[in-house]
């Protein structure tokens, strides 16, 4: 008797490899990002993509505020062409870090979403700061 799960058949290990490489080439988690940050390993910018107002209550350490509706050439030039982006918004019922995704992509930057976003950060027990006034 099968489980609901196994009904039906998992993809192929050369399907999976390529699905999950795939992934893991747009995305990167909450903790990859913080063990960055905290180890001096930030080879990326960090792009709050949220409204001006949020990102000042509290956002990721070394991020820096630049909304979606914001991103274009002009919002870029201060950044080399192989800068790696790594875009986040407020969580998962956000599409706001996707929407900033398209855009790095469109403008042809190197783009990740940091999956889970600020809910994710806070679940996983790490802090945020709030901009200096």
């Amino acid at each position: 008797m099968s489980s609901v799960v196994s009904r039906v058949a998992a993809a192929s290990s050369q399907i999976a490899k390529r699905h999950f490489a795939s992934l893991l080439s747009l995305e990167t988690d909450c903790w990859d990002t913080h063990f960055a940050i905290s180890n001096n390993r930030q080879d990326f910018v960090l792009l709050d993509v949220r409204n001006a107002l949020l990102f000042n209550q509290g956002h990721l350490p070394n991020a820096i505020n630049l909304p979606h509706k914001n991103i274009s050439v002009e919002s870029l030039q201060n950044f080399p062409i192989d800068t790696l982006f790594v875009v986040y918004c407020a969580g998962p019922h956000c599409n706001g870090a996707d929407k900033a995704a398209l855009k790095l992509a469109e403008l042809e930057r190197p783009v990740k979403k940091m999956i889970g976003g600020i809910t994710g950060w806070l679940d996983e027990g790490f802090e945020l700061v709030a901009q200096e006034t």
